[in-house]
C-alpha cells in the first residue's frame, strides 16, 4: 500500500469569527490513519480516529469520520476527546465552483507529490458550531471549500484565500519537484463579479516575487499581489509521505492585502482583517 494522504478543507467565516475543518485520511508503510484538525483565532486542535469508521462515498460528496459528516449540504461534528470537544452543524448554500480542474493538464501527471481542487469558491454558511467552550455563530457566513491530495505538502509553499463582498480569491505557489528538476508552480482562481480569472502555470503564470510574507505573479495582461501584513497562525499537522508529521502554520484569520491588475486598469486594491495565509517559505 502507497504512502498517501487525502484531506478536505471546510472554512466557515462570519464578521466576527472563523473556523476551519479538516477531516483526512492518511497511509504510511502500510498503516492507515483518521484525523479531524480544527483552526480556530483562539487555537488548532488534532482529534485521531479510528480508519475503519471512515467512509466516502464514490458516488457525492459525501465523507463519514466516526460520527462526524461532511458533504454538499452542510457538516456535523461530534467529537469528545481529552484536549478537544466540538459539537455542532452548519448547512451551506449553493456552491460557487470554479469552471474545470484546478490544476489543469497537471491532473494528468504522474507522482506529483500533491494535487489541489477546489469545490466552492463562495457559499453560505448558516448553523452553529461549539469548541472547547467558545460558540461560533454564522448566520449567513461565508464558506470555502478546497482539497489535496497525494503523498506530501511541498517542501516551500504559501497560500491564501479570501472571500469579499464582490467575489473571492485562492492562490497557492509552491516548489514542485519534477524527477531531478523543480519549477515554482502556480494556481489561482479569482472570482470577480460574475466573472472568473485563473492564474496558473500551464497558463504562463510565473512569480515575479516570493519574499517576506508577499507575492506577485504575472501572467500575460494580468498582474495579481498579495501580502501578509499581520499574522495569527496556529501550527497544523501536514503529511510527509503520508504521515503527519510535519508542523505548518496557518493564519484562519489575519491581516493581508490584494491587488488585481488586467490590461494596466486595477480591478480591485484591498486590506482585509479575513483572510486565510499559510507562508511556509523561508524567505
Amino acid at each position: 500500500m502507497r504512502d498517501y494522504f487525502c484531506g478536505w478543507y471546510f472554512k466557515c467565516q462570519s464578521d466576527k469569527q472563523t473556523v476551519a475543518v479538516i477531516p483526512a485520511i492518511h497511509t504510511t508503510k502500510g498503516k492507515c490513519s483518521c484525523s479531524i484538525q480544527l483552526i480556530a483565532e483562539e487555537g488548532a486542535w488534532s482529534v485521531e480516529l479510528p480508519y475503519n469508521r471512515f467512509d466516502k462515498s464514490r458516488r457525492c460528496f459525501s465523507i463519514r469520520a466516526a460520527e462526524n459528516c461532511f458533504g454538499r449540504e452542510g457538516f456535523r461534528l461530534c467529537l469528545n476527546t481529552e484536549n478537544c470537544s466540538a459539537a455542532g452543524s452548519v448547512r451551506f448554500g449553493a456552491f460557487s465552483p470554479i469552471r474545470y480542474d484546478i490544476m489543469g493538464p497537471f491532473r494528468l501527471v504522474p507522482f506529483l507529490e500533491c494535487r489541489h481542487a477546489v469545490l466552492s469558491m463562495k457559499h453560505t454558511v448558516t448553523g452553529e458550531l461549539r469548541i472547547n467552550g467558545v460558540t461560533y455563530s454564522f448566520t449567513n457566513g461565508i464558506g470555502y471549500i478546497e482539497g489535496d491530495r497525494g503523498r506530501s505538502f511541498p517542501k516551500e509553499y504559501a497560500w491564501t484565500q479570501c472571500a469579499f463582498e464582490d467575489g473571492a480569491l485562492m492562490l497557492s505557489v509552491a516548489e514542485i519537484p519534477m524527477g531531478a528538476f523543480r519549477f515554482t508552480g502556480v494556481i489561482g482562481i479569482i472570482h470577480w463579479r460574475g466573472k472568473e480569472y485563473r492564474l496558473a502555470t500551464y497558463l504562463g503564470a510565473k512569480a515575479v516575487r516570493i519574499q517576506n510574507g508577499e507575492i506577485i505573479i504575472s501572467q500575460g495582461d494580468m498582474l495579481f499581489s498579495m501580502k501578509l501584513i499581520e499574522k495569527h497562525s496556529v501550527p497544523l499537522r501536514a503529511p510527509v509521505n503520508g504521515s503527519m508529521c510535519r508542523t505548518i502554520h496557518e493564519s484562519a484569520c489575519c491581516s493581508a492585502s490584494y491587488c488585481f491588475r488586467k490590461n494596466a486598469q486595477t480591478l480591485f486594491s484591498f486590506e482585509t482583517a479575513r483572510a486565510s495565509f499559510e507562508y511556509e517559505y523561508l524567505r
